[in-house]
């Protein structure tokens, strides 16, 4: 699929992964609607690549209603979606029983509300709006990218939320695909290592560094533009489908969090 002309949904694009991502959309041709929380972040981006290119949504995916209305102003404005990119998620830390006890139930159900729940919620209506797209080359009607992660394979200790919901994603990308084949709609996932983004915004320098130094190659943390770039390539790239990428500079999550010595 050429994205020139498409119309684009991000989740999560104010910023990291997704900022980047809408801002390669933009840049190849494409007009975009940014979901996402940070509403400050998503006008910024949009006063750079130009108000008449972005649309803006400040919505909670777990609340249906507002994700229903937020596709039904995109449908009215733009009259169809070709892509979809999802960005969007929070983390979730705590082990199954830890010094304090059971992990808290609420802040489980809260990371797979927010990671499975809404997500999906966001699928469906994508998937519904491309359903009626006039199909394009070989029968192709829209793109579905979803962000999984490095955890979903190789989870560190007090991942069990994140990780969970990110073998979630896994799966239903690959259960995507092949639902959607009928109509042309292809789906995949990327499963990042560690990259620059503000969700690792809180982790200490020196831990950064020295998780740098474990991954093979290149010795550094991802670039979101990395993301935006792998994106690009799936949408275009016709053959790929029902594929989870691993996009980590060969990198394998060791069972517990890097520590670093003190001096």
């Amino acid at each position: 699929m050429k994205i020139t002309n498409k119309i684009a949904v991000v989740t999560g694009g104010a910023s990291g992964l997704g900022k980047a991502t809408v801002k390669k959309l933009v840049n190849k041709g494409a007009k975009v609607a940014i979901i996402d929380f940070n509403e400050d972040g998503a006008k910024e981006l949009a006063n750079e690549l130009g108000e008449e290119k972005v649309l803006i949504f400040k919505i909670d995916v777990c609340i249906p209603e507002d994700v229903e209305e937020a596709f039904n102003q995109i449908i009215k404005k733009w009259n169809k979606i070709d892509i979809g990119v999802l960005c969007a998620g929070i983390p979730g830390g705590g082990r199954t029983v830890g010094r304090k006890g059971m992990h808290n139930l609420e802040s489980f159900k809260k990371v797979i509300n927010v990671n499975v729940i809404g997500y999906f919620d966001v699928i469906r209506h994508l998937a519904f709006y491309m359903t009626k797209n006039e199909p394009g080359k070989c029968g192709e009607r829209g793109v579905i990218i979803n962000t999984s992660s490095i955890a979903a394979f190789e989870s560190q200790v007090g991942q069990i939320a994140y990780a969970s919901s990110k073998g979630a994603i896994n799966c239903m990308s690959f259960n995507l695909a092949r639902d959607l084949s009928e109509y042309g709609i292809r789906s995949c996932a990327i499963a990042p290592g560690p990259h620059e983004t503000p969700m690792g915004a809180n982790i200490p320098q020196k831990m950064k560094d020295k998780m740098a130094q474990s991954i093979p190659f290149p010795k550094r943390l991802g670039y979101p533009e990395e993301f935006a770039f792998l994106a690009e390539h799936i949408i275009e790239n016709q053959n790929l489908n029902g594929e989870v990428i691993r996009i980590d500079g060969g990198f394998r999550s060791p069972a517990k969090i890097f520590k670093t010595t003190k001096k």
